[in-house]
This record gives structure tokens, C-alpha cells and sequence, in this order.
């Protein structure tokens, strides 16, 4: 990121960090799977739920608010798709209906968090 930025470091951003513990929350979810869905649906699960934090660190690594911000929308774009498959699983019984609506507002909250961040960048852009 540009000098003068107020976030001395991306692990301080609280959508990291939530970030990071949803991360460990769904795998030891999928790890309840049945194993037939071991290169399936816990796979892309386990990819999509990865991919929130790292391109969240990968972005802010970046020399400008323009790619950060593009690495911000991929993150977006892997809640959503962890969204659908948390969905999936639901309707095919894998994940509790109890389950699904906690993570459901885990991941909701971390949705708001990064579209909060993906707004500030994009105010940044647009007074520089």
C-alpha cells in the first residue's frame, strides 16, 4: 500500500482476522463430511474459504490501491462462492441447519467487513 497508509499492516485489519478463524471453523466442518466428498465438495469448500484471507494479505502486498482493491473483489467473489456451497451442502443434509445459519452469519459479517474495506479503497482512488 502507499506511505502514509493507517493499517500498519494487513494482519490488523478485523476482516483478516476473522477471516483467519472462519478458515479453521470450516474445516473442522468439512472434516465431518462424508469422505466420499473428500475431492468434491470439501475441496472446493476448503479452497474457497482460504482464498477470503490470502487474497485479502496478497492485495495489500500490492504497490496500488487499484490492485489491492481487485484482490479484495476476488475475496468477495470466493464468500460468495462459499456461500453457495455451504448452501449445497445444507440441502444435501451434510451440515446441520443449526450449523449452516451460524456460519451463514459468520460469513455475513465478514462479507460486511470486506465491502466496507473495498468502499474505503475505492473512496481512496477516487480523491487521489
Amino acid at each position: 500500500m502507499e506511505e502514509g497508509s493507517k493499517i500498519a499492516s494487513y494482519k490488523n485489519l478485523i476482516v483478516w482476522q476473522k477471516a483467519i478463524e472462519f478458515v479453521t471453523v470450516i474445516y473442522k466442518t468439512t472434516k465431518l463430511f462424508p469422505s466420499d466428498e473428500k475431492f468434491n465438495l470439501i475441496t472446493q469448500i476448503n479452497r474457497a474459504v482460504i482464498s477470503v484471507p490470502v487474497n485479502i494479505a496478497e492485495g495489500y502486498g500490492r504497490e496500488s490501491s487499484k490492485n489491492y482493491l481487485q484482490f479484495l473483489r476476488i475475496s468477495r467473489g470466493s464468500i460468495l462462492e462459499l456461500e453457495t456451497l455451504l448452501l449445497i451442502s445444507k440441502n444435501l443434509n451434510y451440515l446441520p441447519i443449526e450449523d449452516y445459519e451460524k456460519l451463514t452469519e459468520n460469513l455475513n459479517e465478514i462479507s460486511k467487513l470486506l465491502q466496507g474495506l473495498i468502499k474505503s479503497i475505492q473512496n481512496k482512488i477516487a480523491i487521489s
